[in-house]
């Protein structure tokens, strides 16, 4: 049987380099056929390749939040169900490993030929614009999981090869677009197939034991990478914190703290959040899912820019969230934010860790705040019910080398912005504004990135939902570096312009123009004399 000692670098780095083309054509099949913008125009997905086992082998370019947490999904579905061939699961419980209720996961078995056990798993989430609950978009300001919308734990979508009929109407029932969801479940579906075709063809053309030995020399190559960076840190303690502004039900921030201890001998971390406050009322608890996605991240952000991250890069590091706490919430909390708001101030809070160990390499605060906006309502051009979802850029913080980017998603979030053609093709919108927030980055040797400035105008009446932070609490400076500007969101009727909290949701008449300012980033350094 071939080993790992037969097979040279080159080839190694060859079977890498295979796999995570597998991923990227399951995204772009995905988003080629999907129906909502939110993943055709946004790229609101992730895919994935798993070993016989579930571990992680190969990832797209996609979703950091996503990508970082699906493996937990993927370990959910495995220890439910056993999958036949022809079987699809389905699940976007965020308790079993998701995120939160609009980011629904597939997962496919793939079979060689006369083999009983699956020889790997292929797996996409895409956040669906609405799946049910009390507001359009699913993204409102509730205080239980059970009023976000419908909560699906792993089942089987596709039973050999055939589809569960009965479970898809289930679905289609409690979304306030059905025909829609229906077109992108079957996305995925297709991402699915393409997926498990592909690893078939890299097996006919490594051979099963060469491509083995080779995902094990990845595995463990990662191990071995994130092994050197711990090494070559300095031994000790470093602690930091961060705030969210508010959960939008009691006004008062709530603390992230982070101590991450390091073992450069025995080339290991502990990453603790103890003494992170409670969950909340509010929906911006995180699951542990969310706050594990968040630590994959920040360190796969210290190996070289081409290495290929897989399971083993987390097996040096130990991660501790309090259950109950804003970092692992229990049920039934509240999760929607928990994905797009909580996870990325746990990541700042982690960079502000880092950063006294690594004053080279670490940046300063992004914009801290993925600025969800969401919109639902009735089409006065079809009189069909819509929902519209969208994350807005920000600044990117400056690093110790540059000035960070202007108008960027950063860190947990790596999709686009809905262009504008497209957005007033789709939606009953008009876009009044689309522009950078010019001289919002902090100032310093090297300047925060520029936020963004969107404005809409509705054509038609709709309830308006936001879900975004940084509106009190700015990206902080490094290195003696300035703060970014907080963001800012107000809604202009008949002449009257309003400020909004940064999560709340009304009820808004045709012709009510929403604008949103979002945060800049930090600078790093002090301003030149």
């Amino acid at each position: 049987m071939t080993t790992r000692r037969q097979l040279d670098p080159a080839e190694i780095a060859v079977i890498g380099h295979a796999l995570h083309s597998v991923a990227v054509e399951m995204g772009a099949a995905l988003r080629r056929t999907a129906f909502s913008p939110n993943i055709k125009e946004r790229r609101d997905y992730s895919s994935a390749v798993f070993s016989s086992a579930g571990d992680l082998i190969a990832m797209g370019d996609d979703m950091p939040v996503h990508l970082g947490s699906m493996p937990m999904s993927v370990a959910a579905v495995l220890a439910d169900l056993r999958l036949e061939s022809g079987d699809v699961a389905l699940l976007n419980d965020p308790y079993r490993g998701g995120t939160h209720l609009p980011d629904i996961t597939m997962v496919a078995p793939v079979f060689l030929r006369g083999r009983k056990e699956a020889a790997f798993y292929v797996a996409n989430r895409a956040h669906h614009a609405d799946v049910g609950g009390m507001y359009p978009g699913s993204m409102g300001p509730c205080r239980e999981i059970a009023q976000e919308g419908i909560r699906i734990p792993p089942v089987k979508l596709m039973r050999s090869g055939k589809m569960d009929m009965q479970l898809l109407a289930t679905i289609l029932a409690n979304v306030r677009t059905p025909r829609e969801r229906e077109g992108d479940l079957t996305a995925q579906l297709g991402a699915c197939r393409i997926g498990a075709t592909r690893m078939l063809e890299l097996v006919e053309r490594f051979s099963l034991a060469r491509l083995t030995a080779g995902i094990n020399a990845l595995i463990s190559g990662s191990e071995s990478l994130v092994q050197n960076v711990l090494a070559s840190l300095p031994a000790g303690e470093w602690s930091a914190g961060d705030v969210l502004d508010d959960d939008g039900v009691i006004p008062s921030p709530i603390n992230i703290r982070v101590k991450i201890s390091i073992d450069p001998k025995r080339r290991r971390a502990v990453v603790d959040f103890a003494g992170s406050d409670p969950q909340v009322p509010g929906s911006i608890n995180a699951v542990y899912a969310i706050t594990w996605s968040a630590v994959f991240y920040v360190f796969r952000c210290l190996l070289p820019p081409d290495a290929i991250a897989t399971a083993g890069l987390m097996r040096p590091i130990k991660v501790l969230a309090p259950e109950g706490s804003i970092v692992n919430a229990r049920p039934p909390a509240a999760v929607a934010g928990g994905n797009v708001e909580t996870s990325q101030r746990i990541v700042d809070t982690l960079m502000r860790a880092l950063a006294p160990a690594l004053p080279g390499r670490i940046p300063a605060a992004s914009s801290g705040t993925m600025n969800n906006l969401t919109i639902g309502g009735i089409d006065p051009r079809s009189r069909l019910p819509y929902t519209y979802y969208e994350t807005i850029a920000g600044g990117h913080g400056a690093s110790p080398q540059s000035d960070g980017a202007s108008g960027h998603h950063a860190h947990m979030t790596n999709s686009l912005n809905t262009p504008v053609e497209a957005l007033e093709y789709a939606y009953p919108f008009r876009m009044i504004r689309y522009a950078i927030r010019h001289d919002s980055g902090g100032a310093g040797k090297h300047r925060g990135g520029n936020g963004l400035i969107r404005e809409v105008e509705l054509l038609g009446d709709a309830q308006v939902t936001l879900l975004a932070d940084r509106r009190s609490t700015a990206p902080w400076g490094l290195a003696g570096g300035g703060a970014g500007k907080t963001g800012n969101t107000s809604i202009t009727v008949n002449g009257d312009e309003q400020e909004l909290p940064g999560k709340c949701t009304r009820e808004l008449k045709a012709g009510t123009s929403i604008r949103i300012e979002s945060p800049s980033g930090g600078a790093w350094g002090k301003d030149k004399v």
